[in-house]
């Protein structure tokens, strides 16, 4: 019985059947990945022309776009399906046990309908002239197919290992958004990478793009990449860096540490409402 137990708690059969959750959390997911690709590739669609060169779009502009817009749908979302939105991170959590198979497969599959689905909805309002690849991730020239797979599997490394540390249970001194310091780890791949790839580290939003507009130059890289990186960085934080279960001890110390903040906050509230 008890290998039996384990085989369904690995593939996650009674979610499937037991549960509407895991539905709630595909819609989820698919929202918030087909949001990603909109906004985001959107940000990356070139508006410039010789007479207006500051259309193009630029780095920073992108960066900003895709950062943005992954912190504002992982706050969103993250309550219903954990907030993965991309393939890398979902395979990740696969590889060290976070999720069962069953869930992995219908999130990879809502991820990447979600990603077909924003690429789909970008094209529907962008000129035919201004559409090219969508905002679609490719290798820039001198950008050999293997120095991509390096930056792609950098940068999702840098993300997944950013996602596992701030979403860390056993940790006590994570303060301020989770949501945003996943944000900014993505804008700052973007600010490194965009310029050798396109800055994927997500299949999904690669593969949306790559889909409406036909373009799947070295599409391998985008997902290789990606997925080692994931991967790399789940079995790392997972063997190295996880945090120790929690104690009692430090259930105390953080509980005497809250009651302190709030009582200085309170006497700084009467100071102020005094004057």
């Amino acid at each position: 019985m008890g290998r039996v137990r384990q085989f369904r708690s690995f593939c996650g059969i009674d979610e499937v059947t037991a549960s509407s959750s895991l539905w709630k959390a595909m819609v989820a997911e698919y929202i918030g990945t087909a949001v990603i690709v909109l906004i985001g590739c959107g940000s990356c669609i070139n508006w410039g022309s010789p007479e207006k060169p500051q259309g193009e779009a630029t780095m920073v502009q992108i960066a900003i776009g895709f950062g943005i817009t992954v912190a504002s749908m992982v706050q969103a979302l993250g309550h219903v399906s954990g907030g993965h939105l991309n393939p890398a991170v979902t395979i990740g959590m696969l590889f060290v046990g976070r999720v069962s198979l069953l869930r992995s497969f219908f999130y990879l599959c809502s991820q990447l309908i979600g990603g077909i689905t924003g690429a789909a909805i970008l094209r529907a309002v962008t000129p035919e002239a201004r559409q090219g690849a969508l905002g679609g991730t490719g290798l820039s020239e001198g950008v050999t197919p293997l120095m991509g797979l390096g930056v792609e599997t950098c940068i999702t490394f840098i993300l997944v290992l950013t996602v596992f540390g701030v979403c860390d249970a056993n940790r006590l001194d994570v303060q301020g958004s989770a949501p945003l310091a996943i944000g900014l780890s993505v804008t700052t791949c973007h600010v490194f990478a965009v310029r050798y790839t396109g800055a994927g580290m997500n299949v999904a939003r690669s593969f949306g793009p790559a889909v409406m507009s036909g373009m799947f130059d070295d599409h391998w890289v985008f997902w290789l990449g990606p997925i080692l990186g994931g991967v790399i960085a789940a079995v790392v934080y997972e063997n190295v860096f996880q945090a120790p279960p929690i104690t009692t001890d430090d259930l105390d110390k953080a509980q005497i540490t809250a009651m302190a903040k709030l009582a200085n906050k309170e006497v700084i509230a009467d100071r102020t409402t005094s004057i």
